[in-house]
């Protein structure tokens, strides 16, 4: 597969960036029932240098296939380089074999920048292209059963829409992180009706789960909005997807964080 190169230039990447992708990518792509000592090493790097992005990640970003644009590698490499850190491909459109073709261009971008990717919803399909990280909804798998399917070194999200919820999943040993909103309404989850920032400001310091607002963040009053309300993370959609440049739509945001 031909690598697009964004601004010209693949990103340098210094001996210790490296040497963390390298940690990152190092992993099985299927749990065995019976696991060796080395597999189990392996394992424990992998998810440990996943943890550490994860705990790093301040931007996260939510797009579709890009079907109707056509330019889904370059403008994964365009948030990439503006400075996102996890990347989900979320589209109920694609049939399972498009959806893998999709995320195996999300993860060749994940790799050469060093980031995380996340499937949404399909844990055969998360298990299938190695997918970092693993994102359901109130409704999906539960996380053990996410658990049974992709094995320990996976990183789980989970979708929460209430202080409860929230709380709950970061009762949940098996939830890395977590996201709350949809803070403001967005056509992205239509019919949802928005929780506002006072959740935000109600789980600030109750709970140690990384978290993420989301739902109608944009650069400027919106996240200022959020990050007085104690949020030190957001996902986005729209302010990237929908911008004219994509990496400087993400490089806005991230300084802004």
């Amino acid at each position: 597969m031909t690598r697009i190169r964004c601004g010209g230039r693949h990103e340098a990447l210094s001996a210790s960036q490296r040497g963390s992708r390298e940690l990152l990518y190092s992993r099985s792509m299927v749990p065995a029932m019976t696991t060796s000592s080395a597999q189990r090493d392996t394992q424990t790097t992998t998810r440990t240098a996943r943890r550490r992005a994860l705990e790093e990640a301040r931007l996260y970003l939510c797009t579709d296939a890009r079907t109707k644009q056509g330019d889904l590698p370059t403008f994964l490499d365009a948030a990439y380089a503006g400075g996102v850190d996890i990347i989900q491909l979320r589209d109920k459109s694609l049939e399972a074999r498009e959806e893998i073709a999709a995320l195996e261009v999300l993860r060749d971008a994940a790799r050469r920048y060093g980031r995380l990717f996340s499937v949404n919803d399909r844990a055969d399909v998360a298990l299938l292209v190695g997918a970092d990280v693993f994102h359901v909804g109130q409704g999906d798998l539960t996380s053990g059963q996410a658990r049974a399917v992709l094995g320990p070194d996976v990183l789980l999200g989970r979708s929460t829409h209430s202080i409860d919820q929230a709380l709950a999943a970061d009762a949940d040993p098996d939830i890395d992180y977590l996201c709350l909103g949809p803070v403001w309404e967005t056509p992205t989850k239509p019919g949802r009706p928005a929780v506002g920032l006072e959740p935000l400001r109600e789980i600030t310091g109750r709970v140690s789960t990384p978290w993420f607002a989301i739902g109608g963040i944009a650069a400027g009053e919106r996240l200022d909005a959020v990050r007085e309300a104690g949020a030190e993370r957001i996902v986005v959609v729209r302010a990237v997807t929908e911008a004219d440049d994509p990496a400087a739509a993400a490089a806005t945001l991230k300084g802004e964080l």
